[in-house]
């Protein structure tokens, strides 16, 4: 990790309140620019049917050190103060928070940039197995949505 980055990665089995990790995470940042984002799970599956429930599987530690090597290499290149990636696993209902990514950093544009380019990793390049539930039957998706598709 380079110097001053503080890099901090948490995996949830259960409900968080993405605003109190939020606010917990902001008040020990001394940067003048942060950027956030909250992600929910959507209410139809990729077929467009309606969503029971999302299954997201994991790695126990080996899922934690790759979010983190993924949040390190982005704040590294955008030259960022601080990121916090906190992510939902297991089942997880429509509505639900399932991802907040807070990036500090001198200026808005290494933040924002830096949020953006570590959601496309975590999108692409997280080890999450990701599983659709509509109608009591659960499928695996077999990709995740490439930027700008949906649009």
């Amino acid at each position: 990790m380079g110097p001053g980055i503080s890099v901090q990665v948490q995996l949830s089995p259960g409900p968080f309140d993405p605003y109190a990790l939020l606010a917990s995470w902001s008040a020990g940042q001394a940067a003048a620019a942060e950027c956030h984002f909250v992600g929910r799970v959507r209410p139809f599956t990729a077929a467009n049917q309606q969503l029971d429930a999302l299954e997201l599987e994991h790695y126990p530690g080996m899922a934690e050190r790759q979010l983190h090597q993924l949040a390190t290499g982005q704040a590294q290149h955008h030259g960022v103060k601080a990121v916090l990636v906190h992510h939902r696993v297991g089942v997880i209902a429509p509505g639900a928070a399932i991802v907040l990514v807070a990036v500090a950093a001198d200026r808005r544009g290494p933040a924002q940039r830096c949020c953006q380019g570590l959601l496309e990793a975590l999108k692409h390049d997280a080890p999450f197995w990701k599983r659709e539930w509509s109608a009591g039957v659960g499928t695996w998706v077999k990709g995740n949505t490439p930027l700008g598709e949906g649009h």
